[in-house]
């Protein structure tokens, strides 16, 4: 079980050194964002938004605006410090309670869906923050294989695992029109849209 305490510890401990270990493939990160719609002129809200790694690739698509929340202080100074834009701000907060006040065009989750203690729930919160028509994304740049390989290692109750893509587009299914649903040996991704009317 995931105890969020732990993740917070956990995070700002890796907060100073998370940029020099990033590992990314550019071409499965533009399958993601193609596949959470992430275009020209929308708001991204970017959960569990780390360092920022994602924050490029949306102002690179021209998007509105770019909300990060993340819980790891460390983490979320870090993000806010790379990027001073005006069309970016970076909350240091709780996904799954967040009120931002506003709604957004996609809502992404990369890297990060094991550390929450209860996925349902977030995926739940998180529709009430899409606009009508929007997309909600949770997604990794690698395969669920190696990702639960890899999180074996982590201390204890900071992940849970990463659940097979079916059982993530089920509960997905549970609030969204689910559109992508991806589990091979590059990426993992389960996408869906929310009803427009």
């Amino acid at each position: 079980m995931v105890i969020k305490e732990n993740v917070i510890r956990y995070f700002d401990r890796l907060a100073p050194v998370w940029d020099a270990g990033l590992v990314r493939n550019n071409e499965v990160i533009s399958l993601i964002l193609d596949n959470a719609q992430v275009t020209a002129g929308k708001d991204v809200l970017d959960v569990a938004c780390g360092t920022g790694v994602l924050i490029p690739d949306y102002l690179q698509r021209k998007v509105s605006s770019v909300t990060g929340v993340d819980i790891s202080p460390g983490m979320a100074e870090i993000a806010r410090s790379k990027f001073p834009q005006p069309e970016v701000s970076v909350i240091c907060g709780d996904a799954m309670e967040i009120q931002p006040g506003r709604t957004f065009g996609c809502i992404v989750i990369y890297n990060a869906l094991p550390h929450f203690q209860d996925p349902e729930r977030l995926i739940s919160h998180l529709t009430t923050l899409l606009e009508p028509g929007g997309t909600l994304t949770a997604a990794h740049g690698m395969c669920r294989e190696k990702i639960n390989s890899r999180h074996q290692g982590i201390e204890e109750y900071v992940s849970s695992g990463l659940m097979p893509a079916d059982e993530l587009a089920k509960i997905f299914g549970k609030f969204l029109k689910v559109t992508t649903v991806i589990s091979d040996e590059r990426m993992y991704q389960a996408a869906g849209r929310k009803s427009a009317m």
